[in-house]
């Protein structure tokens, strides 16, 4: 498997954009046990405005994910709009100039969102956040990259990593955050921007394995 069209990739954007209206109280009640329990609402409602946006927009890939970078960064209140818009702005700017999104195309843009996510907040691996999902998934990626490994194979060690990632944090105690509050009582209960980020890599994986008939 090469890749996909940069241009081709709008259902990818919208397959994303489904998982997480259908997964919307679950991330909520995830997210109820140890914060405010509105990460579900907060995110269905800006992945929804980005999807409203673009419905009869035809819009790449990269350009899809400026486009919903933006929405979340500028029209959802809390840490997770900035966050997500951080790193899908970024993404989308180290493969604006893609006519292909390749294995190494792809990672350069998963590196690219990750690194500017790094520069504006202090979680690592461990913290118990979305960093404990999108870092490993990241690094799957760059090692599939670097050892020239097929692109569908990538995909599929990147979610795999992601779902372990997520599955770590339920037994760390949360370092940032309203959960942070709790400390040792924040064990025993996953991250829900962990399980958010899964959810969006997993779906993203998908839709790409799908436009190629992988």
């Amino acid at each position: 498997m090469d890749g996909i069209k940069n241009s081709a990739g709008k259902p990818v954007l919208l397959k994303i954009v489904a998982a997480i209206q259908q997964n919307k109280d679950y991330l909520s009640e995830v997210d109820g046990l140890i914060g405010d329990g509105d990460h579900g609402m907060n995110m269905n409602k800006g992945f929804t405005m980005f999807a409203d946006r673009i419905k009869d927009k035809d819009i790449s890939f990269t350009g899809g994910l400026n486009e919903l970078g933006d929405v979340l960064f500028s029209q959802i209140g809390g840490s997770m709009g900035p966050i997500y818009g951080t790193i899908f702005m970024n993404m989308a700017e180290a493969g604006s100039k893609l006519e292909k999104i390749d294995l190494n195309g792809f990672a350069a843009m998963l590196n690219a969102g990750l690194s500017a996510l790094q520069e504006v907040v202090q979680a690592q691996v461990g913290d118990k956040t979305l960093i404990d999902t999108l870092a490993p998934a990241n690094e799957a990626v760059q090692k599939a990259a670097k050892e020239g490994r097929d692109f569908a194979d990538a995909l599929k060690e990147m979610k795999a990593a992601a779902e372990k990632g997520r599955d770590s944090t339920r037994e760390l105690a949360a370092k940032f955050g309203r959960s942070s509050r709790l400390g040792e009582r924040s064990r025993g209960v996953l991250d829900a921007g962990s399980v958010s980020c899964c959810i969006i890599l997993c779906t993203m994986a998908d839709g790409i394995l799908e436009q190629t008939g992988a």
